[in-house]
């Protein structure tokens, strides 16, 4: 069965990168275009992963992570943020709030694949 992939991006362009390069790879893809939808599907859906920007209309990634990940149901879901935020701060900032990885725009589609390849292996 595929891997469900939730992707909460607010760029149209990087969400259709990113939906046609995991598509390929095989995963079913689902997709959120600001904070608020990325809460609601990720209990909905609970997808294998997420892959979640920063900057985001109505709830910012960093909240949004946070709220999964203390949350007993769904603190196991692995989430990389893919954000232009590029300074330490941001990283630790995001990592303090329960992010598994940490990739900075822009990016390499393989980079992305590696790592969401890494986290559902664990």
């Amino acid at each position: 069965m595929a891997k469900k992939i939730l992707i909460t991006e607010d760029s149209p362009t990087v969400l259709e990168i990113l939906k046609s390069v995991l598509a390929e790879e095989g995963y079913e893809v689902i997709a959120a275009s600001d904070g608020q939808q990325a809460l609601n599907l990720a209990k909905t859906e609970k997808p294998d992963l997420m892959v979640l920007d920063l900057m985001l209309p109505k709830i910012d990634g960093y909240k949004v992570c946070r709220m999964l990940k203390f949350d007993e149901k769904y603190k196991d879901i692995p989430i990389i943020m893919l954000t232009a935020r590029t300074n330490e701060t941001d990283e630790k900032l995001g990592k303090e709030v329960g992010a598994d990885a940490y990739i900075r725009k822009p990016f390499q589609p393989e980079v992305v694949i590696d790592e969401i390849k890494k986290l559902l292996n664990r």
